[in-house]
């Protein structure tokens, strides 16, 4: 079966909702004061099957004063049906919601001609004149305009056939992409709990699906689910869904929050965009904010333009939208900009980019070139196009990824790149491989060895350029590094790390590491980083004062003198000093048995030897004094040697003796 969602949208008192409810039988004004007033003041909902086809009507508020709750159902139109009363035509509202509709960039539509028993032949055709001239050049030109009388139900029938026909050309919904739904209804039915309600954007849920509650980051399980007004075992996408929550309260669920897979996506404080202003739109300024609409959410936005000072009436730009509130956003996804005061429609946008960094002035223009690059992978800038939900894994997504991953020097992981696109992990990882394989003669321009793959377990990607200004910055530190420590052989691998790739994922540092090693310009022993080829080229008095120390440690054995009084008798500065003791302690010659004691590794082997012996001769066993009498040293030097062989697993302690091991 064929689903569809109608939105209705018009002027007040035209006759939206007596239209749905003549169309389907079920009256869409469910609050009593609407009944009282006699005008629709929130999202009234009902269904209706024409052979294969299901329509789901979401019928909206057409005052002036409830256009934020016309907004929050308008996101999920799959046709518009426009109404227009015969005996008023076009009004303000009737503008307005147009101008929304088109900003969304709804892909087709209906013109209702209500009230059309309430005139005479002539008045309908001017109307109808009328309706044409304002719908030229729009996505409704030449859309069918069908008189209709919802209290005689003249047109009713011919209306009906219409919807279903072209509910038929609908773009098929992808049920096969991450579950998301915008929350536009939540209330709690006896017997059952918490119920919300939306239009299923992507994806499907059964029962005992988990999901999670968006932006709460509350994982949540589905008790039931319902479409159409009964009771289904799969919603799929493009369906208006109500979902039965276990253990969740009402008030943790609201209009503006979001349904989602779990683990998959986040909410965002600030998107890339491409907005458009109203032909009646006021000029739109720097920094200027504005009331910000998607789907079901609202909150302000602070919109910092990309490109110029300001934005003319009926011109585009670029911009950042700095948001008030956290909210679930994908690219592509549709919004309205409403004036801060007075709140009128003035535009709206499309969003390219939902994670970027803040943009500094001097920034700007790489940004604007980057986002240039997701408007030509598949974006469209006219309100009146539409843009793809769903673009498989081809050049386009390639184009994207690369333009995402060039923003983010950092690194980004499949879980990032999910969030920042919505698309399945399998797409990401064959755009990815694609890329990254991608040779100069058929990548595409500017994309060939953009992108590397830094590591696959977990999934982290990188940009080509990201990961060669990580090597370089290595090379400069190790170069900074031996400047400044001739004597040493090599730094820490973790200190490069700290001073060069402060900010980034491991695995991008760790791919720059290795590339040098590759490449034969750095080579890496143990913990130790160095410029390759590099070697200690000591001084003649460098030279001699390393070999005294080592003399005068192999001649005290194990009653070796403080180190501070060998250093202070070398003919070399105290720096230089600390930096040879250093160098023989790293490369084993000299052992650090304590902090105060330092000894020659003969004497340290020697001593293993004797313990050896004593384990063959005299048993595993030994206490204080007979260790001092086998090594000849007193207590002061005893305990510090047993304790050291204890950390190198030569004997255990147990109690007051030690056992050789």
């Amino acid at each position: 079966m064929t689903n569809a969602i109608v939105g209705t949208a018009g002027h007040v008192d035209h006759g939206k909702s007596a239209l749905v409810a003549a169309l389907t039988g079920t009256d869409p004004d469910r609050l009593a004061e609407e009944k009282r007033r006699g005008i629709t003041l929130d999202l009234g909902f009902a269904f209706l099957d024409i052979g294969d086809v299901r329509l789901g009507f979401v019928d909206v508020p057409g005052h002036e004063r409830f256009v934020s709750n016309m907004l929050a159902g308008a996101g999920g139109f799959d046709i518009v049906l426009l109404v227009i009363a015969a005996d008023e035509s076009i009004q303000p509202q009737t503008r307005e919601h147009f101008d929304i509709c088109r900003l969304l960039a709804i892909p087709r539509g209906i013109v209702a001609l209500t009230k059309s028993d309430l005139v005479d032949s002539h008045t309908l055709e001017l109307v109808r004149l009328e309706i044409s001239e304002f719908l030229q050049g729009s996505f409704l030109e030449g859309a069918p305009t069908i008189p209709v009388s919802a209290k005689s139900g003249a047109g009713l029938e011919q209306l009906s056939a219409e919807l279903a026909r072209v509910a038929a050309t609908a773009a098929e919904k992808d049920c096969g992409r991450y579950f998301r739904l915008p929350i536009d209804r939540a209330f709690v039915m006896k017997g059952f709990g918490t119920v919300v309600t939306g239009t299923l954007v992507s994806g499907q849920v059964r029962p005992g699906d988990e999901l999670e509650l968006l932006p709460a980051n509350r994982r949540v399980r589905v008790r039931g689910v319902h479409s159409g007004g009964v009771p289904v075992e799969c919603a799929m996408a493009g369906q208006r869904t109500a979902i039965n929550l276990a253990g969740v309260d009402l008030q943790e669920t609201g209009r503006g929050m979001a349904l989602a897979a779990p683990g998959r996506f986040a909410c965002t404080s600030q998107i890339d965009a491409r907005i458009t202003l109203l032909a009646g739109s006021p000029r739109l300024k720097h920094r200027a904010r504005a009331h910000f609409h998607q789907g079901t959410s609202q909150t302000i936005a602070e919109i910092h333009l990309l490109e110029g000072s300001d934005v003319q009436p009926r011109g585009y730009a670029l911009a950042q939208l700095r948001l008030a509130e956290p909210l679930l956003l994908l690219p592509g996804d549709r919004f309205i900009l409403r004036q801060f005061s007075p709140v009128v429609t003035i535009g709206g946008g499309q969003v390219l980019d939902a994670f970027p960094t803040r943009h500094a002035a001097k920034d700007r223009p790489r940004a604007v070139a980057q986002l240039r690059v997701l408007e030509d992978a598949g974006r469209r800038d006219s309100p009146d196009r539409v843009n793809p939900s769903r673009i498989n894994p081809s050049r386009v997504n390639e184009d994207m990824l690369a333009a995402l991953v060039s923003s983010t020097p950092a690194g980004m992981t499949i879980d990032n790149l999910i969030a920042r696109t919505g698309w399945l992990e399998e797409e990401v990882q064959s755009a990815a491989h694609a890329l990254a394989n991608a040779a100069p003669a058929n990548a595409s321009p500017g994309n060939a060895q953009r992108l590397r793959i830094v590591s696959e377990r977990p999934f982290i990607v990188a940009s080509a350029d990201a990961v060669q200004a990580c090597a370089a910055r290595i090379l400069a530190e190790l170069d900074r590094f031996h400047r400044k420590n001739p004597l040493l052989e090599g730094a820490p691998k973790e200190n490069i790390r700290e001073r060069t790739a402060a900010g980034i994922l491991p695995e991008v540092f760790r791919a720059a590491l290795d590339g040098l090693v590759v490449s034969g310009r750095v080579a890496v022993a143990g913990d130790l980083v160095k410029r390759s080829g590099r070697g200690m080229d000591l001084r003649p008095e460098e030279a001699l004062a390393k070999e005294q120390i080592e003399r005068q440690f192999v001649q005290a054995g194990l009653a070796a003198p403080p180190v501070e009084q060998v250093l202070a008798g070398l003919p070399v500065e105290a720096r230089r000093a600390e930096k040879l003791l250093q160098l023989l302690l790293r490369d084993q010659v000299l052992v650090r048995v304590s902090r105060e004691l330092v000894l020659h590794s003969a004497a340290v082997n020697k001593l293993r030897e004797l313990l050896a012996e004593y384990k063959v001769v005299r048993g595993s066993r030994l206490g204080v004094g007979e260790f001092k009498e086998l090594a000849g040293v007193s207590r002061k030097y005893a305990i510090p040697l047993l304790e050291y062989f204890d950390r190198a697993r030569v004997t255990r302690r147990e109690g007051d003796a030690r056992v050789i091991l």
